[in-house]
């Protein structure tokens, strides 16, 4: 493995959650997609970030040796959107690793039901899977497993936090700092919150790109929205870490739309996405926010009670 794949390793590779079963001839795996609660763009810059899978869309992985050159097939809801995808993940691996592609004999099969470009961790379930075949390999060593994923997603999001990595590897809640706390939580209450998505795909390339553009041209002004940011993430671990009641709940709900107020001062809010923010706070919601990068992409609402009937077919329960 390159000197560059190597130096970010993680020894917390105990806390994975593998959902990888392996022979010495074949492997498969499953990668849950995830939803950002709080923390997007300002995790970048070491603020903490709250996020979980979501167990309803996955991407399942399979892998059988033979004598042919590497072949893929796609199946789900969404498989055909990884066709590129997926090989430009493989082709930047073996570079990053140093290996001819002609070496490598058999077949992938891959079903994903996890939109591409919706902010739902599509591409970070498409290198973790990668990144668990050359780890059955023997390419990758479980502590370097993250790192190397996270090099992967690169490809898509310019500079990827890691985030979207860990909770594919871990499969689990968790609190997460840049370069540093990547802590199981386990919340004392379950609000009744769902994504849905906005009716747009964002492009988190470019929506990293415009905070970027906004920190260079006001930096006191971006860094005020990072704290904004990570107030909100304090507040909302601090409502969920509480036990159940209305005072948590409005604490949580305060935490979210404080958010929300962060994705507009981006502008990262705006058009479809926002248009489908208000529709879900007519309808009752509590509170709403994107969830992702932003400008496209799902949305993570809060409810004092169950959302209307009619909804319920737009929602993905947490």
């Amino acid at each position: 493995m390159s000197a560059q794949a190597q130096a970010g390793g993680t020894n917390q590779a105990g806390m994975m959650n593998s959902q990888t079963n392996s022979t010495a001839t074949s492997m498969e795996t499953t990668v849950f997609g995830k939803t950002i609660l709080l923390g997007e763009h300002a995790v970048l810059r070491g603020c903490p970030a709250l996020v979980c899978p979501v167990h309803a869309r996955s991407l399942k992985l399979k892998f059988e040796q033979t004598d042919s050159a590497l072949s893929v097939s796609l199946s789900g809801s969404h498989g055909q959107e990884l066709k590129l995808l997926f090989w430009g993940v493989i082709e930047r691996a073996f570079e990053m690793l140093g290996v001819n592609r002609d070496q490598m004999k058999g077949h992938f099969d891959i079903e994903s039901t996890i939109p591409v470009g919706a902010g739902m961790g599509a591409s970070a379930a498409l290198c973790v899977g990668v990144g668990r075949w050359f780890e059955w390999k023997k390419l990758v060593s479980a502590d370097e497993l993250l790192e190397f994923c996270r090099q992967l997603e690169n490809l898509f999001h310019g500079e990827s936090s890691g985030l979207d990595i860990a909770v594919a590897l871990y499969g689990r809640c968790l609190k997460y700092v840049r370069g540093g706390e990547r802590t199981p939580v386990e919340f004392k209450w379950k609000p009744n919150w769902y994504v849905s998505y906005s009716g747009k795909r964002g492009v988190t390339s470019e929506c990293i790109q415009k905070v970027k553009q906004l920190s260079d041209a006001n930096p006191k002004f971006a860094l005020s929205i990072d704290e904004q940011m990570k107030q909100a993430a304090q507040k909302a671990e601090h409502a969920l870490m509480a036990p159940e009641s209305e005072t948590s709940l409005d604490e949580l709900a305060v935490a979210i739309n404080q958010a929300r107020g962060c994705f507009t001062e981006w502008g990262l809010a705006d058009g479809e996405m926002g248009r489908h923010l208000e529709e879900l706070v007519k309808s009752g919601a509590l509170a709403v926010k994107p969830t992702g990068s932003g400008d496209g992409g799902f949305v993570l609402s809060l409810w004092r009670s169950a959302p209307p009937s009619s909804l319920l077919s737009q929602l993905i329960p947490l």
